[in-house]
């Protein structure tokens, strides 16, 4: 399988979000893909790809272009309004009659593109996450070439990020933005398979009233987990898009028994789909060891997971997501993608 990968990530660093009402430091780091990296190699995976360049244009396709321009030039209007400060935050959000409405000033328009604290900007968050959509679009081309199957190790994540909004530690919709340029390649159908502890909020918002795009989510109930306000059994979709967004929520503490049956049935409706594609939304937040996600998967069950991915029998996408127990994401992501290649994994790590 061949693994796209920029080093680009490692800017987007040294920044707080808000947890218990206190300030801490964010659990995206760039240590989670630093792990990841040196499991691969360890299991004797291929080094990675360097991404390609792409211009606006695979974004511009996802995301609004006020929304991208005011990524674009965020921090150096940061910088101007606070120069000490290490990282940009909103303090209000859009409510009641004038939510619409979008200010000038600088905390405003933060306020205006994000839906909560965990997005905080740095000097090198515009340019990781650029990066990180080029590994996705980069690792859709492999695909369109005729690879069977790639890994686009994207960070920071993108599964929370809206046409227009930012949260959730994402800025762009790395899956979204490959999934478009996958069907700009000529392809009819793509599926998105979101196995992330937390609801992919942005993808469904971006693809809830298409006919192109199936979206599967399998998380945490939204009524006990983030982002909350998103996720639920009754959102399936609106308009062209009614009946092609399937939310399978989990109660806490969801093992590898409860988990097993519903990615089953997740996947049966990819096959009733028919894609030409899948794309999958790799969260690793499912282990049971994840600091700020409560479901019991083991380092095991990620080979089945991506044994019964690789069922599914199609040209294949895997789209890093979340995942926060830094120590246990490379054995976790290998088995993964052992699992799915159909090769022995281990019981124990």
């Amino acid at each position: 399988m061949k693994i796209v990968h920029s080093p680009s990530h490692r800017a987007h660093a040294d920044r707080p979000e808000f947890l218990g009402g206190k300030a801490v430091p964010s659990y995206e780091t760039p240590a989670r893909v630093e792990a990841i990296l040196a499991a691969l190699e360890a299991a004797g995976y291929p080094a990675p790809l360097p991404p390609q360049r792409y211009d606006l244009a695979p974004l511009q396709a996802i995301h609004a272009v006020d929304y991208l321009d005011f990524l674009a030039t965020l921090w150096p209007a940061w910088q101007t309004a606070y120069p000490d400060s290490p990282a940009a935050l909103p303090y209000c959000f859009p409510s009641g009659p004038g939510g619409g409405t979008r200010p000038n000033d600088i905390e405003a328009r933060l306020g205006y593109y994000a839906f909560d604290l965990s997005a905080a900007v740095t000097a090198g968050t515009w340019s990781a996450a650029r990066a990180a959509a080029n590994c996705a679009l980069t690792a859709a081309d492999l695909l369109l070439q005729g690879e069977p199957a790639a890994l686009a190790l994207c960070r920071p994540p993108g599964h929370h990020a809206g046409p227009a909004q930012m949260g959730g530690y994402c800025y762009l919709n790395n899956a979204a933005i490959a999934a478009q340029h996958l069907l700009a390649g000529g392809t009819t159908r793509v599926a998105i398979l979101d196995v992330d502890y937390h609801h992919g909020n942005g993808t469904q918002a971006i693809f809830y009233e298409r006919s192109d795009v199936l979206f599967v989510s399998i998380h945490a109930d939204p009524a006990e987990a983030y982002p909350h306000f998103w996720g639920y059994a009754g959102e399936i979709g609106r308009g062209a898009g009614r009946g092609l967004t399937l939310n399978l929520p989990l109660p806490l503490g969801t093992g590898w028994a409860a988990y097993e049956s519903v990615l089953a049935q997740g996947l049966a409706a990819v096959a009733d789909f028919d894609p030409d594609y899948l794309l999958v939304s790799l969260g690793l937040d499912t282990h049971e060891a994840d600091p700020i996600a409560r479901f019991r998967l083991k380092t095991p069950d990620y080979g089945r997971l991506g044994a019964q991915v690789g069922q599914v029998a199609r040209p294949t996408l895997f789209v890093l997501e979340g995942g926060y127990a830094v120590e246990r994401l490379g054995p976790a992501l290998v088995n993964t993608l052992r699992g799915f290649e159909g090769g022995d994994v281990p019981e124990r790590w």
